[in-house]
């Protein structure tokens, strides 16, 4: 294995978790965004009002993208494991 393989797979690594990581993250950030405006606008200072919304967004979202997901991962291990071969 020469050094650019490893640099490149390491970047595609980083790069994948990245997209499988940001759906779940943008739709936590905005239903936590809205219910601290809700919380604002209403003054209601609940610390545990946060969390019941965004573990029920953050399970649609991996409901909504969970075959994308895995087609991702699925493709990456295929390629990696091709890319494997010619080298050993």
């Amino acid at each position: 294995m020469s050094e650019e393989f490893v640099l490149n797979l390491a970047r595609e690594s980083i790069i994948m978790v990245l997209m499988l990581a940001a759906p779940m993250l943008l739709l936590s950030l905005a239903v936590g965004l809205g219910v601290s405006i809700f919380q604002a606008t209403t003054q209601i200072q609940e610390p545990t009002l946060t969390f019941v919304p965004k573990i029920v967004a953050v399970f649609l979202g991996v409901l909504i993208f969970g075959s994308w997901m895995l087609n991702m991962i699925v493709q990456f291990a295929v390629n990696l494991f091709q890319d494997m071969g010619g080298l050993i």
